[in-house]
């Protein structure tokens, strides 16, 4: 159980990428951040030299959810739901539906896993939940029928928790980022291919990056109690929708 008397905020996927970037926007603001995922050695690497702490937790996993929960102990203030990502792009006929049922214990009940868990401890703070989605739950594309059903479920989730949580001083919020070019996510998509995760970008004036996401998760979360951003949409620039992206040669 933590005892900072700094607000606390939850971080799950925080071993790199968007996570790691959301540890270090929040940390910077005044929070002390729990920060949630499986591997140990890059959660040491994140939260040296922060007011933060590591907590090694498989998200899918309710052990390890309800260990994080008593790390947490009686207080939150803040959950960050960033735990999840993408497995595969190939077209329905062809998938390894093995990689749907993995994307959806990670990005769907990983998170209502971890927001379960941790709902009394955010009663206690009238805190504040963030789902970071997609704008693959905006529409469907080739090839995403997996990580669009996902996200689009649990964009969905974050929609009826309002819904429940409605006249209790819990904010539900959500953030839904487009193209952000991070080390791993092409690549874990990919399965390692350097080739094609380096194509998804190739020519992309500017694409968003892991810290431009943090930036708004750090706003929408700073935002007067009274004030619920119910979901924000960032794109870059370049990107106009999921389909519609301005390449240079």
């Amino acid at each position: 159980m933590t005892t900072s008397t700094s607000p606390t905020a939850v971080v799950t996927g925080a071993s790199s990428g968007i996570g790691a970037a959301c540890v270090r926007q929040l940390a910077e603001a005044g929070f002390h951040v729990i920060c949630a995922a499986r591997r140990e050695d890059r959660l040491a690497e994140v939260v040296a030299g922060l007011d933060a702490e590591a907590v090694v937790c498989d998200v899918s996993s309710p052990a390890d959810v309800a260990a994080l929960a008593r790390a947490v102990g009686d207080r939150c203030d803040l959950v960050v739901n960033n735990a999840g990502g993408a497995l595969g792009q190939e077209p329905l006929a062809s998938d390894d539906l093995s990689r749907w049922t993995a994307m959806y214990a990670s990005n769907v009940l990983g998170a209502a896993q971890v927001t379960q868990a941790l709902l009394p401890a955010l009663r206690a703070a009238s805190g504040t939940v963030v789902f970071v989605t997609s704008t693959a739950a905006e529409a469907p594309y080739e090839g995403g029928g997996g990580y669009c059903g996902v996200k689009s479920a649990e964009r969905a989730m974050a929609g009826s928790l309002r819904l429940e949580l409605a006249g209790e001083p819990i904010r539900v919020c959500e953030v839904a980022p487009g193209m952000v070019h991070t080390e791993e996510f092409s690549l874990t998509r990919f399965d390692g291919d350097r080739a094609r995760a380096d194509a998804v970008y190739a020519g992309v004036p500017d694409p968003l990056t892991a810290d431009d996401i943090a930036e708004v998760v750090g706003w929408v979360a700073s935002r007067p109690s009274h004030v619920n951003i119910d979901r924000i949409v960032v794109r870059p620039r370049a990107q106009a929708a999921n389909h519609k992206v301005h390449r240079v040669s």
